[in-house]
């Protein structure tokens, strides 16, 4: 029974360390939530408005004036820009964003698949070693995948910089992006996005026929150049934006409910520890007991 009481308390001090883990954890997520909640929020409306305006304009453009990121071609070679974190310990957080990944390969870019004409951008590790255990016969690439410990908006503009350059050369026909959409620190959103060719905006799912009433200045030319790679290159920081939110938001209600499994199991634990006690007590008083009655006899 000695043996035993040790497991115990054993187990009693690693499961009071283990909670006193995640409860540092989690107040370090919520102070890097508080940041990266900000950034999004602030950004997001404005991110949506250019968003929409770029979709509205490219879908109405008059035959003077075009865009080579809103041309539709025959999708051929594809890129899928992975975006996750570099670490674990955010619940089922990075998981649920490979998923999306592997929904939008197999219901979107499956023959692009079957023919090998599909590659993978990594932002973040976990992306990266979720597919290379699982995906052996798609083209990797993990050049950029420490950006997301760098998340300035001069690196993701140049990463963005450089994908539509491939995308106006030709190398990619359709780029996707696939992230967690920051929702509040309990719910996140693995979201897969078009990135390029540039959406045409819709209405009740049929494209609208109503002209956007802007006035350019300077000429539509010269402000469609400067515009559209600008609201590109904010969208694609806008997603990394968001996965950090996310990253933090689930890491720290996966923590939250770790200190809490923790103390449920210490209550647990306590209560086997004072009954194991309590019958070894009673088994040496009756031993006791027991030999002074025969003692007596």
């Amino acid at each position: 029974m000695a043996g035993g009481l040790k497991e115990v308390r054993e187990r009693i001090k690693s499961v009071i360390s283990t909670q006193q883990i995640t409860k540092a954890m989690k107040m370090v997520s919520a102070a890097k939530l508080r940041k990266a909640q900000g950034a999004i929020v602030q950004m997001r409306p404005y991110s949506d408005r250019l968003n929409r305006m770029l979709s509205n304009i490219l879908s109405n453009l008059d035959g003077d004036a075009t865009t080579s990121f809103g041309k539709e071609r025959d999708v051929k070679n594809t890129l899928v820009v992975v975006f996750t974190s570099n670490r674990g310990l955010c619940g089922a957080f990075n998981t649920n964003v490979n998923k999306e990944a592997v929904n939008l390969i197999r219901n979107k870019y499956s023959k692009q698949h079957a023919e090998g004409k599909l590659t993978l951008l990594f932002i973040g590790k976990k992306g990266f070693e979720y597919f290379r255990r699982r995906f052996s016969d798609i083209a990797f690439n993990t050049d950029f995948i420490h950006i997301y410990d760098q998340p300035s908006y001069e690196n993701t503009s140049a990463l963005a910089k450089k994908l539509m350059d491939e995308f106006e050369s030709g190398k990619y026909d359709a780029i996707d992006l696939v992230y967690s959409r920051f929702k509040n620190a309990a719910t996140q959103i693995p979201t897969a996005e078009q990135w390029l060719p540039v959406a045409k905006l819709e209405v009740s799912g049929e494209k609208t026929t109503k002209k956007a009433d802007y006035i350019f200045e300077p000429d539509k030319v010269q402000l469609l150049e400067t515009l559209v790679p600008s609201i590109l290159q904010l969208q694609f920081h806008k997603c990394i934006l968001d996965t950090a939110a996310s990253e933090h938001g689930a890491r720290m209600t996966a923590m939250d409910n770790a200190t809490e499994n923790a103390e449920e199991l210490l209550k647990s634990l306590r209560i086997n520890y004072n009954k194991a006690r309590q019958e070894a007590i009673t088994k040496e008083l009756s031993e006791i007991v027991g030999g002074v009655a025969a003692l007596e006899g």
